[in-house]
C-alpha cells in the first residue's frame, strides 16, 4: 500500500488568511482521499509578490499565485491550463460566481491558469469604538477624509507596491484606467491630478505608513488606539472576526472623490494553480476543485481564516455574521475594482514603478518628470511582451 501514496507539495503565503485555510483543506482532503498527502509551505508577503512562479513551479506541485503572473504563466507554460483538467461545468460555475474580475484575472490567451480561491481589493476600515470616542462619523468625501487625517487618526499602506496600486486607484477614480495604451501609463492631465490628490493625503499621515504593508497597518490599528480609520488598503477579513486581534475592525466601501461615485481600487486576491511539473495532475486538480467549490469556500475555507473567492461565500449569511458583515459591506468595491494588466513583462513595471511614486509622496516635486519616468519603465515592460 505504501507505493500507492501520493504526496503533493504546495507553496502559499505567510498569513493566517493564506496558510491556515490551505492546511485545513489539505487535511480534510486527505481524510476524504487517504492516499493523497498535501504538504503546504509558506513564503513572506514580499516573496509572494516577488518570486517567479517559474522558479516555484520547479519545486512545488500546487502554487497560490497573484494574478499579474497570468501572462508570464501563459508565456512560460510553467503552470497548467486548468481548462484542460477541470470540467466545463465547474469552470462555468466559477465564472458565474466570480467576485468582480477575480475569475477573469487568471484567464489569459484563452486558458484558465488558476482558480480564484481568494478575492480582495483595497477597501476602507475603521475602529468604531475610536470614532465614537472622538464623536466622529465615517468620512464620505475626500474633504472629510483630509479633515480626519488632520486629526492624526488616519493611516494606510505606502510601501512601493501599495503606493502604485493606490496611484492606479486615483487614476481609475478620476475616469482613466492606467496602462490601457501601449506607450503611456496615463494621460499627463489625469496622472498629475492623481498624484496631487494622493500627496495631499499622504503628507497628512504618520511617516511610519511609508514602511507598512496592509497587514502592518491593520496590526497598528488593532494593537494601539491611535488610528481610527484607513481609507484604502487590501482588505483582510481576519481583522473583522472576533478574537483574531486585540480590537475588532469594521470594513466599509470607500469614500467618493466627486460626491457621486466611490473610489475604484485595484483588484488583488490569489489563485490556486498547478505546476506543469506535477506528476499527479488528476489528484492536484481534484484538490483544486475541492478548495474552490462553493461548499468549501463558505465553510471549511472561510472557517479557517480564508477570504473566499466564490460569490456564494460573500453573500452567505453565516459568513457575514461571523465577520462583522465584512463581505456584504465591501462587495460593491470588489465588483467595480480595476483589473490591472497581466501581459508578460508587467511584473517588471510593477516591481519598479512604485518607489518613484513613493519618493514623490514623501518629498514632493514636479509631476511631469515622474510621469515620464513611469512611461519609460512602462514602455520597457511592454517591449518584454
Amino acid at each position: 500500500m505504501a507505493d500507492d501514496r501520493i504526496v503533493l507539495k504546495g507553496i502559499t503565503w505567510n498569513h493566517s488568511r493564506g496558510f491556515v485555510p490551505m492546511t485545513a483543506t489539505a487535511q480534510r482532503f486527505n481524510e476524504l482521499h487517504p492516499n493523497v498527502d498535501i504538504v503546504w509551505e509558506k513564503r513572506s508577503l514580499q516573496q509572494f509578490a516577488d518570486l517567479s512562479i517559474q522558479q516555484l513551479a520547479e519545486k512545488y506541485d500546487l502554487l497560490v499565485i497573484d494574478h499579474p503572473w497570468a501572462g508570464f504563466a501563459a508565456r512560460t507554460q510553467s503552470i497548467l491550463p486548468l481548462d484542460e483538467h477541470l470540467s466545463a461545468e465547474f469552470l462555468a460555475d466559477q465564472a458565474q460566481n466570480t467576485v468582480g474580475h477575480s475569475f477573469e484575472s487568471y484567464s489569459y490567451t484563452g486558458h484558465q491558469w488558476a482558480l480564484a480561491i481568494d478575492a480582495a481589493t483595497p477597501v476602507a476600515s475603521s475602529r468604531p469604538d475610536l470614532l465614537a470616542q472622538h464623536g466622529l462619523q465615517l468620512p464620505e468625501t475626500y474633504e472629510d477624509l483630509l479633515a480626519l487625517a488632520d486629526r492624526k487618526l488616519v493611516a494606510f499602506s505606502l510601501i512601493p507596491i501599495d503606493t502604485l496600486m493606490s496611484f492606479y486607484m486615483f487614476c481609475s477614480s478620476l475616469g482613466e484606467d492606467p496602462c490601457q495604451r501601449e506607450d503611456v501609463v496615463v494621460s499627463e492631465q489625469v496622472g498629475s491630478q492623481a498624484l496631487q490628490l494622493f500627496r495631499q493625503l499622504a503628507s497628512r499621515v504618520d511617516p511610519a505608513c511609508f514602511h507598512r504593508n496592509p497587514i502592518q497597518v491593520y496590526e497598528a490599528m488593532t494593537q494601539t488606539d491611535d488610528i481610527a480609520y484607513c481609507p484604502f488598503a487590501y482588505g483582510y477579513s481576519n481583522y473583522s472576526r472576533r478574537g483574531y486581534a486585540r480590537k475588532l475592525l469594521h470594513f466599509h466601501d470607500m469614500i467618493t472623490l466627486n460626491g457621486a461615485s466611490r473610489l475604484r481600487s485595484t483588484l488583488g486576491g490569489t489563485g490556486l494553480a498547478i505546476s506543469a511539473k506535477c506528476q499527479h495532475v488528476q489528484e492536484a486538480a481534484q484538490y483544486a476543485e475541492f478548495v474552490a467549490s462553493p461548499t468549501c469556500q463558505q465553510t471549511l475555507y472561510f472557517n479557517n481564516g480564508g477570504q473566499p473567492g466564490h460569490l456564494g461565500a460573500w453573500q452567505d449569511e453565516y459568513v457575514n455574521h461571523q465577520s462583522s458583515n465584512y463581505f456584504a459591506a465591501t462587495l460593491p468595491a470588489l465588483q467595480r475594482a480595476f483589473l490591472r494588466p497581466r501581459y508578460h513583462g508587467h511584473m517588471f513595471f510593477q516591481d519598479h514603478a512604485g518607489e518613484p511614486v513613493r519618493q514623490y509622496l514623501m518629498n514632493g516635486g514636479d509631476e511631469a518628470p515622474l510621469l515620464k519616468q513611469l512611461n519609460d519603465l512602462y514602455r520597457e515592460s511592454r517591449a518584454m511582451a
